[in-house]
């Protein structure tokens, strides 16, 4: 086990360090944080893979994926749906901060369509290395990503949130379990509690694929 979890790391930093070049050569392609990328984190034997869509300030500064307030987010997240963090890889569709100008500093900004096409070829490597059971995409970007990745329709958070559909990726099978990005709740409170019931249900399924083990 030992080994094979090596390997897969070794493997990952070798895609890394090659995206890590790909990244510097875009300054001045894309407005964004090319010198500071943010690779996946985690158990690389994870049966469970949470997507995002990008890091944001605070995981350009530090090096990892979540952190700060979008970390304290995935936490509460992992906590309701009763999973230790320690169990989970995380990654992002893009893997540097996209940025755009405002009055008073840079911000986020959501991955044009372009930027998410490039990080799709990385993001399937990364799940053909750690072979999920089950991938929860956060918000419509990455849920766009895996939907393009699975060769199927582009699937709407909206219209999907919850509904686990079994999805192919070369060789292997996968539960892709779309959720709401924990930043739509600030937006629309009305989002909280449909987070909170999808995230047990997230456990559920989960804790009954540990069970198979």
């Amino acid at each position: 086990m030992e080994a094979a979890r090596q390997n897969i790391e070794n493997e990952l930093k070798k895609l890394y360090r090659d995206e890590k070049e790909r990244i510097a050569s875009l300054a001045g392609t894309y407005l964004g944080d090319m010198d500071n990328p943010v690779f996946g984190d985690g158990n690389f034997h994870a049966r469970l893979m949470f997507i995002g869509e990008a890091p944001g300030s605070d995981e350009a500064l530090i090096g990892k994926p979540f952190v700060g307030k979008a970390g304290m987010q995935l936490d509460g997240m992992l906590k309701a749906a009763q999973i230790d963090r320690s169990e989970v890889f995380i990654t992002n569709v893009v893997k540097y901060r996209p940025m755009k100008p405002t009055s008073r500093r840079m911000s986020n900004r959501t991955p044009s369509a372009r930027e998410i096409r490039e990080g799709l070829e990385l993001l399937r490597r990364e799940i053909a290395l750690v072979r999920p059971s089950m991938i929860a995409s956060l918000g419509n970007t990455p849920l766009a990503a895996m939907s393009l990745i699975a060769g199927i329709d582009v699937m709407k958070i909206g219209d999907v949130h919850a509904a686990p559909t079994v999805i192919k990726i070369g060789g292997l099978s996968a539960i892709l379990f779309p959720l709401y990005h924990p930043a739509s709740t600030i937006y629309n409170r009305e989002l909280t509690q449909v987070l909170q019931d999808d995230l047990v249900s997230l456990g559920k399924i989960y804790t009954q694929m540990r069970m198979k083990i």
